[in-house]
């Protein structure tokens, strides 16, 4: 039995207050589907038909406890072979906030999977076998990390019962940690030692661990500093389609011209001056409508119909913009790609770029070279590989506005596409002038083998 005793502090009993978007991450067999069922079951998260189903599961396999790892595993691919291969999203609340987790796969053939799970998250849990330590893996899941911006990081040292509890070996481990984050430039990186079979530190601290004094990792969740997306930005709307009445439109509305998107950053209120980009043109909100109800203002995460007083020309992929910190349009992007094709990326490639609402084509000016994860120095390179972290240069066909992502995650994000078949081939990160000329003219590392 795991001895352990309650973490202070906690809220009482009422609606949660705020909402965290989660991610795990880590190698295979670190333990992040035991992990993630170990946190919903001791939070009481778990239906009891769920449960019921786990434990008949578990019993048919012959085994003497249930496990909690089939939870999340919900493909049967994945429960056959007992690693996740899907993301698994899954919903729970507690007393002081409420939470939107994905359950990344572990196998390096899928980080593709954990991209697209850390790429709207807070705050990214990754595990790491505390007998195995640091690995390519956590490396390279501490790189999509630091590479889209996640505000937060918490490493999990799991299994550390399987290493008697040893405070010498998770000392070694987070110190190896806290290494590479700070090599990768991670603001917040958060380590605590945990075992997800047992429980202990996931919701309430463990006393067979008293060389830690932090936080279980539930306490942990509940309380980290969730920043709003965007909102305190300058405000973005790309447009997704213009709206016309039809010929049978109500009287009064024939003439109605409406451009309809959600408002990607800050705030629009009637009055309010906007900039339609890439063309330049100023104009006004003279209306903003919910549905078919009119508001006065608007804010980030609202989907609005925008009036404006000028007759101009406003397209589908156009972005209104409040004309301070109005990004500047541009037809070349340094940028970084986390590349997630099996198919190799070259220079001189030809791909769609695809920002927001807009989709362009462009083409592989240069290619920088890939990030090297065992000294996170640039590596020269003239192709990018699966999983591989690389730098570029996109040439566009047409001007669209982008920020550095160091500055905006709205204005600095984007996606390359394949242009035959419509397959996402990366996920793009615009950098900013000084960060392109810094890291572009890094120091080789040695050339190494590809694992």
């Amino acid at each position: 039995m795991t001895t352990t005793t309650p973490a202070p502090g906690r809220a009482p009993v009422g609606g949660p207050t705020s909402l965290l978007r989660l991610a795990t991450a880590g190698s295979v067999d670190d333990g992040k589907s035991t992990l993630v069922g170990r946190l919903l079951f001791d939070s009481k998260s778990v239906l009891r038909d769920q449960l019921a189903a786990v434990e008949r599961v578990s019993l048919d396999r012959g085994m003497t406890r249930t496990d909690l790892a089939l939870l999340t595993d919900g493909l049967r691919a994945e429960r056959e072979q007992g690693i996740t291969i899907d993301v698994a999203y899954r919903y729970f609340a507690t007393p002081r906030r409420s939470f939107i987790l994905a359950d990344c796969p572990g196998h390096v053939q899928y980080t593709r999977n954990t991209v697209t799970g850390a790429s709207t998250a807070d705050l990214v849990v990754l595990l790491v076998d505390a007998r195995h330590g640091v690995v390519e893996q956590t490396r390279r899941h501490l790189a999509v990390a630091a590479l889209l911006r996640v505000p937060h990081v918490v490493v999990a040292v799991n299994k550390i019962d399987l290493v008697d509890y040893s405070a010498e070996v998770y000392a070694s481990v987070a110190a190896d940690i806290r290494a590479v984050a700070a090599g990768l430039g991670l603001a917040d990186t958060r380590v605590l030692p945990t075992c997800a079979l047992e429980g202990d530190n996931i919701v309430t601290r463990s006393e067979r661990t008293p060389f830690y004094t932090g936080p279980a990792l539930l306490e942990l969740l509940e309380t980290i500093p969730v920043d709003p997306p965007e909102a305190d930005h300058p405000f973005r709307l790309p447009v997704q389609s213009v709206i016309r009445p039809q010929s049978a439109a109500p009287r009064g509305l024939e003439d109605f011209r409406g451009y309809a998107g959600q408002v990607a950053a800050g705030a629009v209120a009637v009055g309010d001056e906007v900039l339609v980009l890439p063309s330049g043109r100023a104009t006004t909100v003279v209306g903003i409508h919910l549905g078919d109800r009119p508001l006065e203002r608007a804010v980030t995460g609202q989907s609005v119909t925008l009036e404006l007083a000028d007759d101009i020309d406003v397209s589908r992929g156009d972005l209104l913009a409040a004309p301070d910190g109005a990004p500047e349009p541009t037809r070349e992007i340094g940028a970084s790609l986390a590349w997630l094709s099996d198919r190799p990326l070259r220079e001189r490639d030809r791909v769609l770029v695809k920002h927001g609402t807009r989709t362009i084509q462009a083409v592989v000016a240069s290619i920088a070279g890939s990030l090297d994860l065992d000294d996170l120095t640039l590596v020269p390179a003239d192709s990018l590989e699966l999983n591989d972290i690389g730098r570029v240069r996109l040439r566009l066909a047409q001007a669209i506005p982008v920020a550095p992502y160091e500055r905006s995650r709205t204005d600095g994000a984007f996606l390359v596409i394949d242009a035959h078949d419509g397959w996402t081939l990366a996920a793009g990160m615009a950098r900013g002038a000084d960060e392109a000329d810094r890291t572009d003219r890094a120091r080789p590392a040695p050339s190494r083998e590809r694992a």
